[in-house]
C-alpha cells in the first residue's frame, strides 16, 4: 500500500479531464462552515492540477445523507469558499444526480485551468450498493485520470473513492493519489512499518471494542503501548481492580488479559493507569463545572466514576514520550470536553508537543483535542481522517488506497 501513483506522476496534464475526490465533509451551522480545515488541506493537489491546465472535477460526500438529498447538505457553501481561496471560478453543479445532464454540460464547457464542483456524492444513494457500480462508471464518464485525495474516505469501498478507478483504467487513464493522500501513506504507514526506535503508542478512548485489531497490531510494531481513556478501566478490571462505576465492556476483559500476557511474552511495555481522577456524577452538559477526586487504582470507592488518568500517570506517561523517536497517539485520555477532565489530555499533548520524535496524531478526537489546545504545529502529521488512520493502524488494507496504481 506503500507505493501508489502520486499526482506528482501525472504527465502532459494540460487539457485533460481529472476528477479529484476530496474530503469536503466539513462541519456546517445553519450553512455556514466553522471549520475550513478540510478545505484548507485539498487545496495543494487542487493548486497544482489547475496550474498545470488540467481541467479540475472535485467531487465529496458531506454529512450523512440519512434522510435524501437537502441543501442543508448541500456542497453549496464549500464552492462559495473554495472559489475564496483559489481565487478563482468554481462552477456548482446542484443537481441532486451529481453526473446528471447538469455536470455534463459543466464538464463540456471547461476551459484548461478551470474548476467544477459536483453536487454531495452520498445524493445519489447508497455509493456501495449495486447503484455504486453505475454512479462508478458515471463518474469516470466525465474524466481521463482519477485522484484520491480523501483519505477521510479511504477506508470505505465507495463508488467515487474506490469504484471509479476500474473504469478509469479501463478506458486507458490512470488513477493517483492527492499530496494529502501521499502525506498521510508516508507518515501512518511508514510509522507502523518501518518506524525509527523506540516506537511509543498511545490509545485512548471510551471503548476497547472499537480498538481490538489495533491493540493487538500494535503490539506486535511498537516497543512501548499506553493505554488512558474509558477502555483503561476494563484492562485495570481485568487486573483485578475495582473500578467502581467506570466505563467497562464486560466482554472484552479475557481479551484484555491476552493483551497483557501478549505484550510480555513480546517483551513489550503495556502500560496502564496508576492513578484516576474520579467524579460522583455524570457532569450535564458535558463541560459543566464538576468536583473530583484522584484515587490510586488500588483504592478507588465503589460509588466513583474514573474520568481522566491521574497526575502520576500523566507523568509516567509524559516520560515515556520523551524516550521515544516514533509516536503515534489515537485517543483522549479521559473526557476531554469538559475542562476539569482534560488535563490527563493536555499532559500527554503537551509531552508530544516537546519532544524530537516523530508525532502522528491518528484524526479524530486527538486531532480535536491536539488543535483546541494549541498544540497542531507542534505536531509532525495530524491525520484527517479518523476511521481510517485506526484502520491503517490495524493494517487493514484501504479500499481508496489499494485502488490507486502502483508505481
Amino acid at each position: 500500500m506503500l507505493n501508489k501513483k502520486s499526482v506528482d506522476d501525472l504527465k502532459n496534464l494540460k487539457g485533460r479531464r481529472v476528477l479529484v475526490r476530496c474530503d469536503f465533509n466539513v462541519p456546517l451551522k445553519n450553512g455556514v462552515i466553522t471549520d475550513e480545515t478540510r478545505i484548507v488541506a485539498a487545496l495543494p493537489t487542487i493548486q497544482k492540477l489547475i496550474n498545470e491546465g488540467a481541467k479540475v472535477i472535485l467531487c465529496s460526500h458531506l454529512g450523512k445523507v440519512k434522510n435524501g438529498p437537502n441543501e442543508g447538505e448541500s456542497l453549496a457553501p464549500v464552492a462559495a469558499r473554495l472559489e475564496e481561496k483559489l481565487g478563482k471560478k468554481v462552477v456548482f453543479v446542484s443537481d441532486y444526480h451529481v453526473t446528471g445532464e447538469a455536470a455534463t454540460k459543466a464538464v463540456a464547457e471547461m476551459n484548461d485551468g478551470d474548476v467544477v464542483l459536483l453536487q454531495n456524492t452520498r445524493f445519489r444513494g447508497a455509493e456501495e450498493t449495486k447503484n455504486g457500480e453505475e454512479f462508478s462508471k458515471e463518474l469516470a464518464d466525465l474524466a481521463d485520470d482519477y485522484v484520491c485525495d480523501a483519505f477521510g474516505s479511504s477506508h470505505r469501498a465507495h463508488a467515487s473513492v474506490a469504484g471509479v478507478t476500474k473504469f478509469i483504467t479501463a478506458k486507458g487513464g490512470t488513477n493517483a493519489v492527492g499530496y494529502l493522500m501521499q502525506k498521510e501513506i508516508d507518515f501512518l504507514g511508514n510509522a507502523v512499518e518501518n518506524p525509527v526506535r523506540p516506537f511509543v503508542a498511545i490509545l485512548g478512548g471510551a471503548k476497547v471494542a472499537d480498538k481490538l485489531n489495533v491493540i493487538s497490531n500494535l503490539l506486535e510494531k511498537c516497543d512501548t503501548l499506553i493505554i488512558g481513556g474509558g477502555m483503561a478501566y476494563t484492562f485495570l478490571k481485568a487486573q483485578g481492580y475495582e473500578i467502581g462505576k467506570s466505563l467497562v465492556d464486560d466482554t472484552k476483559l479475557d481479551y484484555c488479559k491476552e493483551m497483557m500476557e501478549k505484550a510480555e511474552k513480546l517483551g513489550k511495555k503495556l502500560l496502564l493507569p496508576v492513578d484516576s481522577v474520579t467524579i460522583a456524577e455524570f457532569p450535564n452538559p458535558i463541560d459543566a463545572p464538576v468536583e473530583t477526586e484522584v484515587y490510586g487504582v488500588a483504592d478507588m470507592p465503589a460509588d466513583r466514576e474514573g474520568c481522566d488518568i491521574g497526575p502520576k500517570t500523566a507523568q509516567m506517561y509524559a516520560d515515556a514520550v520523551k524516550t521515544a523517536k516514533t509516536v503515534v497517539w489515537n485517543g483522549p485520555m479521559g473526557v476531554f470536553e469538559n475542562p476539569t477532565l482534560a488535563a490527563g489530555t493536555i499532559a500527554v499533548a503537551k509531552a508530544l508537543a516537546e519532544t524530537d520524535a516523530t508525532t502522528i496524531i491518528g484524526g479524530g478526537d486527538s486531532a480535536a483535542a491536539v488543535n483546541q489546545l494549541g498544540f497542531a504545529d507542534k505536531m509532525s502529521h495530524i491525520s484527517t481522517g479518523g476511521g481510517a488512520s485506526l484502520e491503517f493502524l490495524e493494517g487493514k488494507t484501504l479500499p481508496g488506497v489499494a485502488a490507486a496504481d502502483d508505481k
